[in-house]
């Protein structure tokens, strides 16, 4: 047995225990044994490769291959099926005709062939798909021995930039740009659309001591040509503009060499891609130093947040308690600081969902770091993220029926019926308006009916019994009993100033915890717009700590600040403070739409900041549930060591 996949060089010696650890397969991507003629032992002669979904980072609009006038796919032979998440992102795989026979080298091997007539309205029609999808920089995603087929380009420094995607074919715009990487090998100042259509493949192998193979790479070069080139190699690129004869003729083919390489072990045959990711040495600078300042900034706020009241708790327990003038602070607010809130109701309801959120998070980033999700799939975390969502309702229903118990609630039903539905249902609609924007665009991200069927099952079935259950349990609780008793005439606040506000305090709050993540969030928004590999689940983990910490210390602080200001309205403020995250998670990802991506149209517009919107909707609730679970204790446990009447 061996590692499920490698870390880059930056991360191994850092994970190099964990490595050790995660030391085993999983099934369906076990290493897979290729030999030259069929055996008892080994049946796999061929190499079968899968296409995938076209997409780009100029549009937020997935395409489906078998839509565009590609070669034929084989229909014979099923391909995978694709997992929840995988349908959720847009995945579609298929069957090529590509037919690679184990150490049977290939050169300039026709496919297909496919011709295009001016005056043809069918033909003109599919020749505008194709140009269209050409100028938006749509690329191709293959998949050979379940490892995607890179494209490899000198990264310079003697290193290769391998991507795992590469063009449909080449634009050149009026002022001869071409974009991206794609090199035609054609100098022109008019508006042309060249198509790749021949690929050389170099499968590498690795042979074992019993004379079969394990594939350790598949890197790919694609180049566009003429049909007038009998070897595929030179002449000239073929254009997709009519000439004078009135037609144009596609042939595409393919070469392939095999090359044994036994210094590359099977499990570490994602290296050469995760290598390639220029933005790993960034990464790990800039999480050590988010780690140093949140660090240095926890040690700060807890120092001077328990000599503060380590002082205020032995002066109040020091004072006559028949002098209440000589009370200050904090402590004054002791008979109303448990007051129940106004809309308790909605509150407990945001909090128990906060914590169903809260759960699914930390169990997905568990399962992602103990090695359960393959990192070039990322239907994968999607779905278990999906999966355990709905399997943490109890969570969510127990703690929204403790904490509106607590606030003298009666009315249970309701609270159930809010907490099992109000956050779900406002996802799905707006996850429902997207799909039909994708339906319209013929996207193959528009998620089928039957796969709407099955979501609302899971919701319906699985997730809405299991609020009920823990709700029933939380409500079997006697009430949560506060350290002090609760005046009948409420206190009058006197006047805040300007930051002790509502509105100016619930905005500070907000930006300490974006601030300790804002890289990993580059990284991740670049992952699912962009299209990149996201692997580092390690550094997420890290990550998702500091957000908790941070989230906690400055809900703390500033809980504490109100309450010395005679402000004992905390519930809600605690849960907005820190819940106030979401609103700069949704300002980063407009700058990350107008500074990093190309995207045009109205449709991919709206589809970017429609999913954004639900990020940032789960966001919301998990930094406001650190915020207000943290504050919650913390006031429990500074009134509960103070002498009170």
């Amino acid at each position: 047995v061996g590692k499920i996949y490698t870390y880059p060089k930056t991360d191994k010696y850092l994970l190099k225990l964990a490595s050790l650890v995660l030391s085993f397969y999983l099934p369906a991507i076990a290493p897979v044994n290729y030999c030259q003629t069929e055996t008892k032992t080994c049946k796999n002669t061929e190499l079968l490769v899968l296409v995938n979904r076209l997409d780009s980072t100029e549009s937020a609009i997935p395409f489906d291959y078998a839509k565009f006038d590609f070669c034929p796919v084989d229909t014979e032979k099923k391909p995978p099926s694709e997992n929840l998440g995988q349908v959720l992102f847009g995945d579609r795989y298929h069957v090529t005709n590509y037919k690679f026979t184990y150490k049977k080298d290939e050169v300039c091997k026709k496919l297909c062939e496919k011709t295009y007539t001016k005056g043809n309205d069918e033909s003109e029609g599919l020749l505008t798909d194709l140009k269209r999808i050409i100028e938006q920089n749509y690329q191709q995603h293959w998949v050979v021995d379940n490892m995607p087929v890179a494209w490899c380009t000198d990264g310079g420094e003697g290193k290769d930039y391998c991507t795992t995607s590469f063009p449909v074919g080449c634009y050149i715009d009026k002022n001869g740009q071409t974009q991206g990487r794609c090199d035609p090998g054609v100098a022109t100042n008019q508006e042309q659309y060249y198509i790749l259509n021949h690929v050389d493949f170099k499968i590498e192998y690795k042979t074992n001591s019993d004379g079969t193979g394990r594939i350790v790479a598949v890197k790919i070069k694609p180049f566009s040509h003429s049909q007038s080139v009998e070897d595929c190699t030179g002449g000239a690129a073929l254009s997709l503009t009519f000439g004078a004869e009135g037609t144009i003729t596609v042939p595409y083919t393919y070469s392939v060499k095999w090359e044994e390489n036994n210094k590359v072990e099977w499990a570490s045959r994602w290296d050469y891609l995760l290598d390639s990711n220029t933005q790993v040495n960034v990464q790990w600078y800039s999480i050590l130093n988010s780690i140093v300042i949140v660090l240095f900034l926890s040690g700060m706020v807890a120092m001077i947040l328990l000599r503060t009241l380590h002082r205020d708790i032995a002066r109040y327990n020091q004072l006559d308690p028949e002098d209440p003038q000589e009370e200050f602070g904090w402590k004054l607010v002791h008979g109303d600081v448990f007051r129940p809130p106004r809309k308790g109701m909605m509150l407990s309801v945001l909090i128990g969902s906060g914590a169903q959120v809260f759960f699914m998070i930390s169990v997905t980033i568990a399962i992602a770091c103990l090695g359960f999700l393959y990192p070039g799939n990322r239907g994968f975390l999607l779905s278990a993220g999906v999966v355990m969502y709905v399997c943490l309702g109890s969570p969510a229903g127990y703690t929204a029926a403790r904490i509106y118990k607590s606030f003298g609630g009666e009315r249970w039903k309701t609270n159930v019926l809010l907490t099992a539905h109000f956050v779900p249902a406002i996802v799905f609609s707006i996850f429902f308006v997207l799909n039909l924007v994708l339906w319209g665009e013929g996207s193959s991200s528009a998620v089928p009916f039957g796969t709407l069927v099955g979501v609302l099952a899971l919701w319906i079935c699985i997730s809405v019994p299991l609020t009920f259950v823990g709700a029933f349990f939380g409500f079997r609780q006697p009430a949560i009993q506060y350290p002090t008793r609760t005046n009948q005439i409420p206190r009058h606040i006197p006047p805040q100033s300007f930051y002790s506000k509502e509105i100016p305090g619930i905005l500070m709050g907000g930006v300490l915890p974006v601030g300790s993540v804002f890289i990993q969030l580059y990284f991740i928004f670049t992952s699912i717009w962009a299209h990149q590999i996201y692997y580092m689940f390690w550094f997420l983990f890290v990550v998702f700590i500091i957000l908790v910490i941070t989230c906690a210390e400055t809900t703390i602080l500033l809980c504490y600040f109100h309450l010395c200001s005679e402000d004992y309205h905390w519930w809600w403020r605690s849960f907005l403070s820190s819940g106030s995250s979401a609103l700069y998670f949704f300002l980063y990802a407009v700058y990350f739409y107008a500074e990093r991506l190309q995207m045009e149209g109205a449709a991919s517009l709206f589809i970017f900041f429609g999913y954004t919107l639900i990020m940032a909707i789960y966001f919301f609730l998990l930094t406001g549930f650190v915020g207000f679970i943290s504050c919650y204790f913390f006031v429990n446990k500074i009134y509960s060591v103070v002498k009170t009447d």
